[in-house]
This record gives C-alpha cells, sequence and structure tokens, in this order.
C-alpha cells in the first residue's frame, strides 16, 4: 500500500515535472518583437525591395534550447530535486537568463507583451533591444519615403544620408537619395547617387530609370537611350518617344546654329523646352543665343537665369567638351548685355580654358574684354568729370556692342552732363529698346525731356517710374513737379498747389471740372462738414503716400448740385477720376479700401 502510494505520489511529481518542462520550451526565450515601421511600403523601391533590402525586412530569430541530457536519461528523480533542475537549464542556455521561473506570473506576462515592439529596452540576459535613437537604416528608408510622398524633400535627403551612414552597400538608398534631389532640382548631384547605386547593383532597373528620366530632363537624350535600354519593365514607349523628339529638336537647333537660322533656333529650343525637356542647360542657353541675336537682351538673360549655371568641372562630366565651352561662351555674352562685365569675362575665360582651340570661344572672349575694358574706362573718366573723354570711351565699346544697354546709358549720363539732352534722350530710348525695364535709362530720359521742357513726355515716363517704385519721394517729387510745369504750360493757376499738400477744397463747379479732366487721376472726397475724423484721416494718408494725383474734398452743404451731376449715390462716398472719366465708386463706409484701389487705377 505504501509502495502503491509512494508510486502514485512519484507519477504526480513526474506529470508535474514534465508539464513544466514543456512550458519551459516554449516560454523561456522569445523571438525578438518585429519592428512594425519597417514593413511600411512606400515607394518604388519600398514594393520591389532588392535581396539585400529584403534581408533587413527578416525576424530575427534564436535557436530554441532543448532539455539537458541528464533530465532526458533521468525524468523520475525526486519531486525536491524540480527546482534545482529548473536552475541546471542555465548553464545550457549561457548567459540567456529564463525568464520563466522568476517572472512567470500573468501580471508580469501581461507587462511584456504590452511593451511597445519599436526601440524596446526590455532585457532577454546580456541581449538588449536597439534604443529609438538607434534607428535601423531601412526604417530610416522608409521614413525618408514617408516625407518625400509629403513632398519635404529636405527631409527625405536627410533621413536617406543617414540610412546610408548605416548601410553604405544598398543601391535602394542611394537612388531615393536621388529622386529627392530630381525634386529639388538638383539634378547633378541626383546623377552621381544614381551612379553610385549602379556601382554597387550594375543590373539595378529603378536607378537605371532614374537616370535615364534626369538625362531627359537636362537635354541628354543619347544617354537616356541608353539607360533606358536597362530599365526593364520602369521603362515605357512614352519615354522613348521624348528622346527621340528630343534627339531630333537637338539636331535641328545645331543645324538652324550653323546657318545662323535664329528663328528657327528659337521656336525649337521653345517648344522642346516647353514640351520635353524644362530643364536642359544647353537648350536654355541656346535660346538665350538666338533672342541675343534678335536684339532682346532682357528676355534672352531670364531665360538664360532658367538654365543652372554650372561650374566647368559638373559641365564637362555632364556634356563634351565642345558644348561646355559654347555654353559658357554663350553666358559671356549674355551677362555683357545685362552689365555684368565680371561675370562675363571670367566666364569667356572659363570656356577658353576648357578648349583652347575653339575659334569661336577666343573671339567671344576678346569681345567681352573690349566691351568690359571701355566701359571700365568710361566710368574712371566720368567720375573725373572728364565727360568727353568718358563719352568717346563708352562710344568705343558701343563699336563693339552697338545695343550694349549699359553703355549707351552711361554714354547718355555723359551727354547730359554735356548739355546734348536730344543725344542723350536718343542713347536712353536705344537702351530701352533692348531692357524695357531699365529704370535709370527711364529715369534719365524723362530727366533730360524735363530739361527740354517737354513735360507730357517726361510725365510719362516718371508715371511708369512710380509704379514700379511707389513711395520714392524723388520720382514722385519729380513727376509732380512736370505736372505743375505741364499745368503752367497750359495757363492754369497753380499756386496753392504743393508736393505733399496736394489735397484741394473744391470752390466752384469750374474748378471741379478743371481738376478731374486734366490729364492724370484725380480722387474726390463727397462728405458732409462733420464728416467722421477716422474717414478723413485715411484720406489724408492715401494722398500724402500719392502726391503725384489730385486730391479733391466736396462738401455736399455748399455743392449740392455736384452730388446730383456726379451721380453719387451715397455719402460719403470717394470717386476715382481718370484723364475726366470716372472709373471707380468707394462707398465711405470702406475708406480702408481706398489706398489698395488707388495704387491698382494708378498703375
Amino acid at each position: 500500500m505504501e509502495k502503491t502510494a509512494e508510486f502514485s505520489f512519484c507519477g504526480f511529481v513526474r506529470w508535474i515535472f514534465q508539464r513544466r518542462c514543456k512550458w519551459f520550451k516554449k516560454s523561456s526565450v522569445h523571438s525578438l518583437p518585429t519592428n512594425t515601421s519597417e514593413n511600411c511600403s512606400v515607394s518604388d523601391d519600398a514594393k520591389t525591395p532588392l535581396e539585400q533590402d529584403r534581408r533587413t525586412h527578416q525576424k530575427p530569430t534564436l535557436d530554441q534550447p532543448r532539455p539537458s541530457i541528464s533530465h532526458q536519461k533521468n525524468q523520475s528523480r525526486r519531486p525536491s530535486d524540480a527546482a534545482r533542475i529548473s536552475l541546471s537549464n542555465g548553464s545550457v542556455l549561457g548567459n540567456l537568463k529564463p525568464i520563466g521561473s522568476a517572472n512567470n506570473s500573468p501580471r508580469n506576462r501581461q507587462e511584456m507583451n504590452s511593451s511597445p515592439k519599436l526601440g524596446g529596452n526590455g532585457n532577454m540576459g546580456n541581449i538588449m533591444r536597439r534604443s529609438s535613437c538607434e534607428l535601423k537604416p531601412n526604417v530610416l528608408k522608409s521614413m525618408g519615403n514617408e516625407a518625400y510622398k509629403q513632398g519635404k524633400y529636405e527631409e527625405a535627403l536627410a533621413l536617406y544620408n543617414r540610412a546610408i551612414a548605416l548601410d553604405s552597400e544598398n543601391p535602394v538608398y542611394y537612388s531615393n537619395k536621388g529622386a529627392s534631389l530630381i525634386a529639388l532640382h538638383r539634378f547633378m548631384e541626383a546623377i552621381e547617387e544614381c551612379k553610385k547605386a549602379l556601382k554597387i547593383q550594375p543590373s539595378y532597373q529603378r536607378a537605371h530609370h532614374r537616370l535615364a528620366t534626369t538625362y531627359l530632363r537636362i537635354g541628354e537624350p543619347e544617354k537616356a537611350l541608353a539607360h533606358l535600354e536597362q530599365s526593364g519593365p520602369y521603362s515605357d514607349i512614352n519615354d522613348m518617344n521624348r528622346a527621340c523628339v528630343l534627339q531630333s529638336c537637338l539636331s535641328k537647333c545645331i543645324e538652324a546654329r550653323k546657318l545662323q537660322d535664329w528663328d528657327t533656333q528659337l521656336k525649337e529650343t521653345k517648344w522642346t523646352i516647353s514640351s520635353v525637356s524644362n530643364s536642359a542647360y544647353k537648350l536654355y542657353a541656346l535660346q538665350a543665343e538666338a533672342l541675343l541675336k534678335f536684339h532682346r537682351y532682357q528676355e534672352a538673360y531670364a531665360i538664360y537665369q532658367k538654365g543652372q549655371t554650372l561650374e566647368p568641372n559638373l559641365l564637362t562630366k555632364l556634356f563634351s567638351v565642345a558644348d561646355s565651352a559654347l555654353i559658357l561662351s554663350i553666358e559671356a555674352q549674355v551677362y555683357t548685355t545685362m552689365g555684368r562685365f565680371e561675370e562675363a569675362v571670367a566666364a569667356a575665360e572659363r570656356s577658353t580654358r576648357l578648349d583652347p582651340t575653339n575659334m569661336e570661344a577666343n573671339r567671344v572672349a576678346k569681345w567681352a574684354k573690349l566691351v568690359s575694358s571701355a566701359r571700365l574706362r568710361g566710368n574712371l573718366l566720368f567720375k573725373e568729370s572728364r565727360f568727353p573723354e568718358a563719352c568717346t570711351a563708352y562710344s568705343e565699346g558701343l563699336e563693339h556692342d552697338p545695343y550694349n544697354s549699359i553703355l549707351l546709358c552711361n554714354r547718355a549720363a555723359c551727354r547730359s552732363k554735356l548739355g546734348r539732352y536730344e543725344k542723350a534722350v536718343e542713347d536712353c530710348t536705344a537702351a530701352l529698346m533692348t531692357q524695357p525695364c531699365y529704370s535709370k535709362a527711364r529715369h534719365r530720359r524723362a530727366d533730360c525731356n524735363a530739361k527740354m521742357e517737354r513735360w507730357e513726355a517726361s510725365i510719362q515716363d516718371y508715371e511708369v517710374l512710380i509704379r514700379e517704385r511707389p513711395g520714392n519721394e524723388e520720382v514722385g517729387r519729380a513727376l509732380f513737379e512736370a505736372q505743375l510745369q505741364l499745368r503752367k504750360q497750359h495757363g492754369e493757376d497753380i499756386k496753392d498747389l504743393k508736393f505733399g499738400c496736394n489735397l484741394v477744397c473744391i470752390s466752384s463747379y469750374e474748378r471741379f471740372r478743371h481738376f478731374v479732366t486734366s490729364p492724370g487721376m484725380s480722387v474726390v472726397l463727397f462728405c458732409n462738414k462733420s464728416y467722421q475724423k477716422e474717414g478723413l484721416e485715411v484720406f489724408e494718408s492715401v494722398y500724402e503716400r500719392f502726391p503725384w494725383l489730385n486730391f479733391l474734398k466736396v462738401e455736399v452743404e455748399d455743392h449740392p448740385y455736384l452730388v446730383k451731376l456726379e451721380e453719387v449715390r451715397s455719402i460719403p462716398a470717394f470717386k476715382i477720376y481718370r484723364n475726366g472719366r470716372i472709373v471707380k465708386e468707394i462707398p465711405g463706409s470702406k475708406p480702408h479700401s481706398l489706398e489698395s484701389l488707388v495704387k491698382l487705377y494708378s498703375s
């Protein structure tokens, strides 16, 4: 009976021990938690990762520990040995501490399961999870992809750089960095990054396609076609067609340039930029050159500025030596026509250094230096008040560049100092023909016309200038003076008119009609004598800002007939007249809109 009881007790203990060992095998070592953010699919690269990229997605695994040999041999040990057996498993697992016996309560298991997965810092013996600041490169890539999707290209670029710093052998990171650089219009850098990706994995089709589309954008069809052939499924017929069209257009432009058919060159470059290649350095340069030939200097400068200026070492990486020299020669011409003489000479010298045997580059360099030196010599003579010699120096420069607006305007200044106002006006007009927004030439012409008492012509130029620079006191005063002199020339009374005090209180209908029908613009306030102070202050602040305009005040108690004749709808009210015609009526309840409307209608 005792043996039976002892046997039953031992069997019960053995059953308990076996159950405990099975649980221990399952629970003593947990696999590392998976970083859920790594599985985020963002860009094409994330959707179709390379084999190297996929390895970073694999969950880290650990071999499961097996029961010790002594345990397998003797499963019928005494119950008192159970605790020792559970502790002896530590020698088999090395330093990996069992989580079971000490922390096996339901509450502890719940706490472990509820702990955050990303960047957790829980203990597994001596194995520690990474802290949140030590993100894996693939996580950084996914974060970069999200930033890219949101249009945060600088942020995406920084994240891809961090990923590359941690794993410099993954081509995906370089390719995605290239995409961010393309979005930032940093095409040369983008090309370099895509090339790095292909150096790691030459068959990486996504990088080939990115390179191809970048070459298309910057106007390199041959290189684009070469990479499109290696782009696999990413390439489509539209890309191939664009490359062929670009190739054809460039051929037409080069042929037109040889024939000096500037009209065809202008049309072809304009169409190609708008339809095929919107960031092509060479196309922008060729379009600017064609505009220069038509003496449309300001347009040429604006077009050339749209293309990025590259350093010679970058130019030669992208283009042939001959093409690089051509682009720099055109840059020198554009800068010369716009008065950026030092930069023009520098560009011309870079061009000749790149291609010393290029006859055209050498000719442009010589031309730029001659024009620049003439301007410099003229400026020095002008500062010394040697106006005849300065005039001669500028004329010598104009022999090399007859339409140079800077030299023309400078010669006009000399002629004005010498009292040759008519010739000065001619030079200013010629300068404005090639550069319509050249304010200095317009101001000089207005001043010369005023000195010749050509008030209407002077007023026209001053009005253009005041629209360009509203609030400029010098221009405003000159305009006001020209307007006064024109009225005086017409026999009008101007004794009450002073600059900055141009508010006129109307005393008669005749005086009212005189102001509103005179050339230019008049602003009229119809109000009661008790008109509130706030409205008057707004009116006064506006006429102080626009001292060259007529500001009239009509008190309706004294002139009720004017309210009927001018069809004033409400009192108070503002009315804007231009050359005798009403162009706008503003209710007196909205005085703060007056300034913006005066500015609008005076422009």
